[in-house]
């Protein structure tokens, strides 16, 4: 795995890529010079432990052969602002599921997601608090 970052303005404001070519932009928050021309770093942590989630959790409500439609992810944080530096203290992570869904395989998908799989959960984990809920959204 190789990432690489390109200074492209201003003070903070780099573009990441990675080896299939792929990019993102990032900044730092305007209150020490940045421009909003991109994720923060810290951002960039939260968007790995969603997609890092949700492919886990696709992918075993797959094989658990579940009939879901689709699943979107939201996520909001708080830091310890009085250390430095100011790292999470909880993450609440959302799941919305769409499709007629047994519950208690759902459970077992969020269980196995966070506690087996998702290797951003886990090194997140340990530092901060991450807690997970979701709703099941019935489709038909």
């Amino acid at each position: 795995m190789e990432i690489n970052l390109i200074r492209k303005s201003g003070k903070f404001n780099f573009e990441a890529s990675n080896e299939a070519g792929f990019t993102v932009e990032l900044d730092a928050k305007p209150a020490i010079g940045g421009e909003g021309k991109g994720f923060r770093p810290m951002e960039m942590m939260l968007v790995g432990l969603g997609g890092c989630s949700g492919i886990d959790m696709v992918n075993v409500l797959t094989k658990q052969k579940e009939p879901f439609t689709d699943i979107t992810i939201s996520i909001k944080a708080t830091r310890k602002e009085e250390e430095m530096p100011p790292i999470f203290d909880v993450i609440d992570i959302h799941f919305n599921l769409y499709g007629n869904l047994n519950e208690a395989k759902v459970e077992r998908a969020l269980q196995m997601t966070f506690d087996k799989y998702c290797s951003v959960a886990n090194i997140i984990s340990r530092s901060a608090t991450i807690k997970f809920t979701y709703s099941i959204l019935n489709t038909q």
